[in-house]
C-alpha cells in the first residue's frame, strides 16, 4: 500500500526513540566527563582538554569502520546491534571507574577501557543509525530533509534529559557522586539496546514493505545504482601504494604535531579515506562530483564543529568558573548548561522542518551548500554575542548566564541549518554502494573537528599560564571568543562565495 506522502513511515519514530535512548547514555556522560577528570581524577584542564578532544574525535572516527564493515559484511541492522553492546559495556566500565575514583591510577585504566568501548560501539551505530533513515523512503522523497530533522530532535530529546539528570546526580561538589551520573547513563544505553534487539524486525521495512539493513550493501558487488557496474577491487600493487601514503601522512603529521599518535591518525585518515573512497573504479564523473560536493562541504564543517564542541570543554569551564549560576538562592549545576542547545533543538527543530518543507514546495529552499553557510555565520554570531558579553567584565566577576544561554540559542539555529541537512545531502548524493562509507567520511570531518575543539580549548585563559594563537596573545575570555567568531565567519563566507558552483556539481540534487 503507497505510504501516504503527507506522513512519515513508523519506522522514523523507531529510529527517533532508538537514537533518544542511546544518546541520553553519551551527552549524560559528556555532561559530567571533563568535570570528572579535573574534580575527582585531578587531571590539570590542558590535559583534560586534550583526552576530551581524542576521545570525541575517536567517537567520530571509528564510523569508518562501522560503516564499511556494514556496506562490506554485516549489514546496518547487525552493526548498530553490536554498537549498542560495546557502548553498554564501555559505559558500565565509565561507572566502575568512578565507583574507584579515589584509586586513581586504576580509576584510570577503567576509564580509558569504557572509552574505548564506547568509541568503537559508537562506530558502528552512529553511522549505521543515521544511513538507515534514508532507507526508509523512496529515492526523490521530498520528506527527506523533514524526517532527518525528526530524527535530530530525537536525538536532541535524549541530549536534553541527560545533562540534567547525570549532571542532578553526578555533578554535586561531591567526587563521589559522579559513578551515579555515569549509571544512569549506561541504563539508557542498555534500554535503547533492548528496545531496538526487540523492534527492529517489525519496523525497519522501506516504503514497499520490504526489510532494509539486513544485507550488506556490497556483499553482492553491484551498484544499485548502475546494475551493470561491478564495485571495483584493487590490486596488491594498489593497496601497498595506500597503505605507504596512509603512513608517510601518519609520519609527517606526527612531525608537524609534535608526536601526537591520536591526532595524527584522526588527520591522516581525514585525507586517505577520501581519496582512496573517491578513486574508485565503478564511480562515474557524476557520481564523484556529488562525493566530491560532500567533501568540500565536510572540510567547512570541521570549522563549525571545532567551534561548536566547546560545549562540551572550555564552554563547560566557563560555565563552572565564570558564570553566575545562582537562581533564587540555588546554583544550578554547570552542567546543566549542556542541555540548553538540546533543549532549542527539540522547540526549533518541527519549526525549521515546516520551513523547509514550505520553502520546497514554492521553490525557495536553499540548497545544502547555502543551508551550511548560514549555519556557520549563525555560529560565528553566537560567539560575537558571548565576546562582548566578557568585554569589559572585571577580573573573577562572574557574568550574567544569560549570555551563554543567548549563545546557545543562536548556535542551534545554526546546527539546525547544518547538521540534519548535512545528514539529508550524504544520504542523497552517495551511491547506494557506498552509503555507510561516505556517511562514515562525513563522520570523519566531525573526528577531525572534535580533536581541533580539544586542542583549541587548551587556549581557554588560565591566570600563569601563557597562550597564544598563531603569535597572537589569548589573555581574556574575549581573546578567547573572538578566535571562534574570525574561525567561523571566514568559514561561512567561501563557503556562501562557492554554494553557486557546488550547488551545480550536485546534478540536480538539493
Amino acid at each position: 500500500m503507497e505510504e501516504n506522502k503527507l506522513k512519515h513511515p513508523k519506522g522514523l519514530y523507531f529510529i527517533f526513540a532508538t537514537g533518544m535512548a542511546e544518546r541520553f547514555g553519551y551527552y549524560g556522560m559528556r555532561a559530567i566527563f571533563v568535570l570528572y577528570l579535573i574534580k575527582a581524577l585531578l587531571i590539570d584542564k590542558d590535559v583534560a582538554s586534550t583526552i576530551y578532544g581524542n576521545y570525541t574525535g575517536l567517537v567520530y572516527l571509528t564510523p569508518l569502520i562501522g560503516g564499511y564493515v556494514a556496506d562490506k559484511y554485516w549489514g546496518m541492522r547487525r552493526s548498530i546491534f553490536w554498537g549498542a553492546v560495546m557502548m553498554v559495556i564501555g559505559q558500565l566500565l565509565m561507572f566502575v571507574s568512578a565507583v574507584y575514583f579515589q584509586q586513581i591510577e586504576l580509576a584510570k585504566i577503567l576509564m580509558f577501557a569504557g572509552l574505548g568501548g564506547l568509541i568503537m560501539g559508537n562506530g558502528f551505530f552512529k553511522p549505521n543509525i543515521s544511513t538507515i533513515v534514508g532507507q526508509l523512503y523512496e529515492p526523490g522523497d521530498k520528506r527527506l530533509d523533514s524526517a532527518y530533522t525528526i530524527f535530530y530532535m530525537g536525538v536532541n530529546l535524549g541530549a536534553f534529559a541527560a545533562p540534567l539528570l547525570a549532571g542532578w546526580l553526578g555533578d554535586t561538589g561531591n567526587p563521589a557522586d559522579f559513578k551515579w551520573g555515569f549509571l544512569v547513563a549506561a541504563i539508557m544505553m542498555l534500554m535503547s539496546l533492548v528496545f531496538y534487539a526487540t523492534q527492529n524486525k517489525k519496523y525497519l521495512v522501506n516504503y514497499k514493505g520490504e526489510a532494509i539493513g539486513l544485507e550488506a550493501a556490497g556483499k553482492s558487488h553491484i551498484n544499485l545504482d548502475k546494475p551493470d557496474m561491478p564495485i571495483s577491487k584493487i590490486s596488491v600493487r594498489e593497496a601497498i601504494v595506500w597503505i605507504v601514503s596512509a603512513l608517510a601522512l601518519y609520519g609527517l603529521f606526527m612531525y608537524l604535531f609534535d608526536n601526537d599518535i591520536i591526532g595524527s591518525f584522526i588527520y591522516a585518515a581525514c585525507i586517505i579515506v577520501p581519496a582512496f573512497a573517491i578513486s574508485d573504479k565503478s564511480l562515474t564523473k557524476v557520481e564523484r562530483q556529488r562525493i566530491g560536493v560532500i567533501y568540500i562541504i565536510a572540510f567547512f564543517v570541521i570549522f563549525f564543529w571545532a567551534a561548536f564542541e566547546q560545549a562540551g570543554i572550555s564552554l563547560t569551564y566557563f560555565a563552572d568558573e565564570q558564570t553566575n549560576r545562582t537562581i533564587m538562592g540555588w546554583e544550578m549545576p554547570a552542567s546543566w548548561f549542556q542541555s540548553f542547545n538540546a533543549l532549542f533543538v527539540v522547540l526549533l527543530a518541527p519549526l525549521f522542518s515546516i520551513m523547509w518543507l514550505k520553502l520546497g514546495d514554492k521553490g525557495k529552499e536553499p540548497a545544502s551548500p547555502t543551508k551550511q553557510a548560514i549555519g556557520l555565520f549563525l555560529l560565528s554570531l553566537g560567539y560575537l554575542l558571548i565576546a562582548f558579553g566578557v568585554k569589559d567584565a572585571e577580573a573573577g566577576t562572574k557574568v550574567s548566564m544569560l549570555w551563554l544561554v543567548g549563545l546557545y540559542f543562536i548556535h542551534t539555529m545554526g546546527e539546525l541549518s547544518l547538521s540534519p541537512i548535512g545528514l539529508s545531502m550524504v544520504n542523497k548524493l552517495s551511491p547506494v554502494r557506498f552509503a555507510s562509507l561516505l556517511m562514515g567520511v562525513w563522520y570523519l570531518s566531525m573526528a577531525t573537528a572534535n580533536k581541533l575543539a580539544g586542542a583549541l580549548s587548551t587556549l581557554y585563559p588560565e591566570a600563569g599560564k601563557s597562550k597564544s594563537l598563531v603569535g597572537f596573545e589569548i589573555a581574556t575570555m574575549y581573546d578567547f571568543f573572538m578566535v571562534f567568531v574570525v574561525m567561523s565567519a571566514v568559514a561561512a563566507l567561501i563557503l556562501f562565495l562557492l554554494s553557486h558552483t557546488l550547488k551545480k556539481l550536485m546534478h540536480g540534487i538539493r
